[in-house]
């Protein structure tokens, strides 16, 4: 049965003053905390044991007040205490993962659609981007088809689709996570594991080799670290309940 993380550590200093006493993924986005939108997300997925990672105690403690009337997940809460990556969170998070496959979300995204079925248990997605510069982007191989690296923050980016924070990985991944070695910026990055993954698609090692699903044209991705873009999604969460009655972010079974 496959886990799910989210991570919700970091600052949130792009953020301040608004998180100068809560953590980031503890902000409103219209009418539920952001928390939640990562939560509905894994539950797309069939995951209802999901570990929460945040950066001190107190964040801690704010997720489970969050979470407490959501019925129908297992929730695990950990703190790391060091900003040291994304990649961290399978390290901080291994003896909740025990040897599961694993997905990871990034406490701050959120996603509203459906997504494509997985075609592989070590998958990434693609979503189409105005600017890939400002992003991780997605390298093809000469068939356009397959993933052959991840390269962050191009000057000129090799394909328009940047890779959003939502990663599937097989049980190997916290074996593999102890593998990465720091960046230049002190940090075990995320493209690094996934850059071992890629790496069995060409070496014909045994496993699951990564794979990179497109999101569709209508899928919404809303990366909530700037002001404007928590801005953004509230008014899209806001719009779309109004007209449609539909609600984004469902976690479902809350009193």
């Amino acid at each position: 049965m496959r886990k799910g993380i989210i991570l919700a550590g970091g600052k949130g200093s792009r953020l301040y003053p608004l998180t100068y006493g809560t953590t980031k993924a503890l902000l409103p986005v219209y009418d539920k905390p952001l928390i939640h939108y990562p939560i509905a997300t894994l539950k797309s997925f069939g995951i209802h044991e999901i570990l929460i990672i945040g950066s001190s105690v107190q964040h801690c403690e704010g997720f489970k007040h969050a979470t407490k009337d959501i019925k129908d997940v297992e929730f695990d809460f950990a703190v790391q205490k060091e900003a040291k990556g994304i990649c961290d969170a399978f390290i901080v998070g291994e003896e909740f993962c025990d040897n599961k496959p694993v997905t990871l979300m990034l406490g701050d995204n959120i996603f509203d659609g459906m997504f494509p079925p997985l075609r592989s248990v070590n998958t990434v997605y693609g979503v189409t981007v105005d600017d890939p510069k400002a992003y991780g982007v997605v390298d093809f191989d000469a068939t356009g088809t397959d993933i052959v690296g991840i390269v962050e923050k191009p000057d000129v980016p090799p394909s328009k689709y940047a890779v959003p924070g939502l990663y599937h990985f097989d049980n190997r991944v916290c074996e593999f996570a102890k593998l990465v070695k720091p960046s230049a910026r002190g940090e075990l990055e995320i493209t690094d594991l996934i850059t071992i993954y890629i790496q069995e698609n060409f070496l014909g090692k045994s496993g699951h080799s990564m794979k990179v699903d497109i999101l569709p044209n209508d899928m919404v991705w809303f990366d909530c670290g700037t002001f404007d873009h928590l801005l953004e999604a509230g008014n899209y969460v806001q719009a779309i309940q109004h007209r449609t009655g539909r609600v984004v972010g469902n976690v479902g079974n809350i009193n």
